[in-house]
């Protein structure tokens, strides 16, 4: 969820929506990981101006830290695993990791077809 929002880019708001689609999780299963977060003062909920109904939720900048901290680690792990393919395979890699994120990202019900 804190990496989702630092994605975003600044201001680092997103609606819970969004958060569910990119975690691919229920909405359900959202607010209860918010809920945490937003008690530790990770993340506020505030109203979103374009729904008046609909919540927005906005990292803290004490959520910004955190996740910042914890990327430096993941993105070197990310790094070390990867070095042991050749320039062509991490090419390879990225084209087939973009695929599955456009396939993931589109809305359902949709129907899967099998390349042969």
């Amino acid at each position: 969820m804190l990496a989702t929002l630092l994605r975003s880019g600044p201001p680092y708001r997103i609606t819970p929506a969004a958060l569910a689609r990119d975690a691919m999780i229920s909405t359900s299963a959202v607010a209860q990981r918010l809920n945490k977060l937003q008690s530790q003062g990770l993340v506020n909920r505030e109203s979103n101006p374009d729904d008046g109904r609909g919540t927005i939720v906005a990292l803290t900048d004490a959520g910004k830290r955190l996740i910042e901290t914890a990327l430096v680690p993941h993105v070197e792990t990310e790094r070390a695993i990867t070095e042991v393919l050749t320039a062509q395979e991490q090419s390879l890699l990225i084209g087939l990791l973009q695929r599955i994120s456009v396939a993931a990202a589109t809305p359902l019900p949709r129907i899967a077809r099998r390349r042969p």
